[in-house]
């Protein structure tokens, strides 16, 4: 008898209400050990309250969700983090006036040990944490060929390379899931390539489970093992991609049934 793996992240019927709606609504997933999944639906389905809600910006007014068995509910988001979620976001959030290092230096602070005599006063101790902080950090750089860009502003980095940037930046944070939200946005055809080969890379290399929010499909089908389906806040189906492309209801809800079109006179 083989045992069952322990997801690192479950929901059991989460859901948010505001005011009267139901943004999200009895919601059960489960991402398992080096996972990669994908969470697709047309804009204003909820899948961003749902990252929300598993990052500790929003409390669920229903529902639970664990992460490596342990009731998240109820925690503040830099709880959240500390326990081992990491996110990115749809609008980049850089600390764009800082170095491309200082940005993933600075994600490695909560795990120093230097207290505010060493700091200071600059002794032996705190230089040696600063040199390691800062090998760590080049080493995330190199991971994302971002190495040559080390010393520039973040903001002086291409679009596609502030994204990687992002990434690299939550991987410091020496994660057990990773939330994605729409990597690909705004993104060429090229930078969306190296995104996709990089999101390979993490998971042959770090076997970190990743939830991944995206509206290029084609990027989402290629890559993902597994996929929800979010419609009107409510899980409407999941599967493999190819199981999700053939889905009628799927394809209605991207789409619109045809009666529908028919009838508008649109």
């Amino acid at each position: 008898m083989t045992e069952e793996k322990t997801p690192v992240l479950e929901t059991k019927s989460l859901g948010i209400q505001f005011g009267g709606l139901k943004a999200v609504n009895d919601v059960n997933m489960q991402i398992y050990p080096g996972e990669l999944v994908g969470l697709i639906g047309p804009n204003g389905a909820g899948k961003t309250t749902i990252f929300n809600l598993i990052t500790g910006i929003y409390q669920p007014t229903s529902g639970s969700y664990f992460l490596s068995g342990k009731r998240m509910n109820g925690l503040k988001t830099h709880q959240v983090v500390e326990a081992g979620i990491a996110r990115t976001f749809q609008n980049i959030r850089l600390f764009k006036k800082m170095t491309v290092l200082d940005n993933v230096r600075v994600a490695f602070n909560k795990d120093m040990k230097t207290n505010l005599f060493q700091s200071i006063f600059r002794t032996p101790h705190f230089w040696k944490e600063e040199e390691e902080t800062t090998k760590k950090a080049m080493e995330l750089l190199k991971l994302f060929k971002l190495e040559e860009f080390a010393n520039q502003h973040a903001e002086n980095l291409p679009y596609g390379k502030q994204r990687l940037l992002e990434i690299a930046r939550a991987l410091a944070t020496d994660m057990k899931l990773l939330l994605l939200d729409e990597p690909a946005a705004g993104m060429n055809p090229v930078e969306t390539a190296e995104l996709k080969e990089s999101i390979k890379m993490l998971r042959e290399k770090f076997q970190i489970p990743i939830l991944l929010i995206e509206h290029d499909m084609s990027l989402v089908m290629s890559i993902c093992e597994r996929i929800y389906v979010l419609n009107f806040g409510e899980i409407l189906a999941t599967g493999t991609p190819d199981e999700i492309a053939s889905n009628k209801e799927v394809i209605e809800a991207y789409l619109g049934k045809e009666d529908d079109d028919e009838g508008s006179g649109a």
